[in-house]
């Protein structure tokens, strides 16, 4: 080829390649990031809310809510623990709850104190409307909702699985404590230096004295330990293994067990239909932390850090283990109900239809995103209501193995009678005007018992008259 034939054919390849970075279109960077989250309701453990929600996430995805644990953050925890590669891979929002030092000089969640692990109290409730606004803010599935959380926030994972079973479908314990194990600062030492051994049957009534009378299906629950824990004792994965074994009623011998990279024993307790119920993963000679496992494998994740050692992905299995590796219910999953109807309404009832889904084995009932029941037939009446009062519902179908498909549109039902009112006032004036009452200094909304605080006239909160006699928080807005 001569000198100019040469130069030709460099000149052609120039001109190619800047025609091809004109016209080819850049593959744009994910905008998503962790966003602190304001104004998600009344927050009575004054708590911070972070969210990490992928691009373009469709309506119907599940939510993951992760807790840190001491002397972390939400940051902390976004940054070390590989949760945000599964959420872009298998679509679903992040919630990261962060407590601070004023709530606990170490910023841990206050896993041991009465008024943080009341179903309906403090922290516990923070977390709770943290995932009420998130499935109203995203249209998240609320039969797929999920809770994780390493140390105190592995502690506060047992508290959130027990107080609300209503609301999460399945948790991830790592390097915590069963609930029920402490009432104080001075039994939590114990429980973490020693643990506490109850039966089985005692650990289950634990819970199921706290779930609001709830009945079942019951959350599925990992336990996560290392052997070598000196922090927190590894006899409390035992425990907890006791504690949720019972509550679905199975004995205390796995189905089934298996070896895991980073010298992890996984144990699987399985429910009538043979799924895994409760799974323990236990690392060979972990120290107190979360087990990551940095690359870019699919069962790799995380990057370590304090309290984040490399064994293995543990929120990849997590993940795996809740089914959020289909990718919002796979093949397998049903489609949404349609047709969701209100039939009728009463002073404390509502009626609903929907049409039936083609292998459905059974049908949930949602209001307001927790779930109120169960039927297999395409009606349900939903009692019990405050009259006057708007709700809001979907249905999910679900398979022979009570995998929930997609949730139908919603539909708003109001019930006749009561009109809700709203009063803002100080704590002491609402209990001289019938709406509180005050027990050792602290202020309880009638009706609900919800605790508003101190009995003074410094502390003011608008309460929501429901139904006769029944007041509510609505600090975060009242339209009556």
């Amino acid at each position: 080829m001569s000198v100019r034939d040469r130069a030709r054919t460099t000149c052609w390849a120039a001109l190619l390649a800047l025609l091809l970075a004109l016209f080819t279109v850049p593959q744009s960077a994910s905008a998503a990031s962790l966003t602190q989250v304001t104004g998600f309701g009344s927050n009575p453990g004054n708590l911070s809310m972070y969210a990490y929600v992928p691009d373009n996430l469709p309506p119907g995805a599940p939510v993951v809510v992760a807790m840190h644990g001491c002397t972390q953050s939400a940051s902390d925890y976004y940054s070390h623990s590989g949760w945000p590669k599964y959420a872009d891979a298998y679509g679903f929002a992040l919630v990261f709850p962060q407590t601070s030092s004023a709530n606990n000089l170490k910023s841990c969640f206050n896993w041991f104190q009465p008024q943080d692990y009341t179903r309906g109290q403090g922290e516990a409730l923070s977390v709770k409307q943290m995932v009420d606004y998130t499935k109203a803010q995203y249209g998240s599935d609320p039969s797929r909702v999920y809770v994780t959380g390493l140390s105190a926030g592995g502690a506060m994972t047992s508290v959130m699985l027990a107080d609300y079973p209503d609301v999460f479908a399945g948790g991830s314990i790592d390097s915590g404590i069963p609930v029920g194990c402490a009432t104080d600062l001075s039994s939590g030492l114990t429980c973490m230096n020693n643990a506490v051994s109850k039966t089985p049957q005692q650990w289950g009534d634990l819970v199921r004295s706290r779930s609001g009378g709830w009945t079942g299906p019951w959350p599925r629950v990992a336990v996560w330990h290392g052997s070598g824990d000196a922090t927190v004792t590894p006899a409390n994965a035992t425990e907890s293994r006791d504690q949720w074994t019972n509550v679905w009623g199975l004995s205390q011998t796995p189905s089934s067990t298996s070896t895991l990279p980073g010298g992890t024993a996984q144990a699987s307790y399985n429910d009538a239909n043979g799924k895994p119920a409760v799974e323990t993963f236990t690392v060979s000679g972990m120290a107190h932390g979360l087990a990551v496992s940095p690359g870019s494998g699919t069962d790799q994740c995380g990057t370590t850090g304090t309290y984040y050692l490399n064994y293995i992905c543990s929120s990849y299995y997590a993940a795996k283990f809740w089914g959020l590796d289909r990718s919002g219910g796979g093949e397998d999953s049903l489609p949404a109900p349609g047709g969701l109807t209100v039939t009728g309404t009463t002073d404390t009832s509502v009626a609903l239809s929907w049409g039936a889904v083609d292998g459905a084995a059974s049908y949930q009932v949602y209001r307001g995103g927790t779930k109120v029941g169960s039927t297999a037939s395409t009606s349900y009446s939903d009692t019990g209501l405050a009259s006057g009062t708007a709700y809001s519902y979907t249905v999910a179908a679900l398979d022979a193995s009570d995998r929930a498909g997609a949730s139908s549109a919603a539909v708003t039902a109001t019930t006749t009678g009561h009109q809700p009112q709203c009063f803002t006032a100080s704590n002491y004036n609402h209990v001289a005007a019938g709406r509180a009452h005050q027990s050792l200094g602290n202020v309880y909304a009638n009706g609900s018992n919800q605790s508003i605080g101190l009995y003074n006239t410094f502390v003011t909160h608008t309460l929501k008259e429901t139904s006769a006699g029944y007041f509510v928080i609505a600090d975060s807005g009242c339209s009556a």
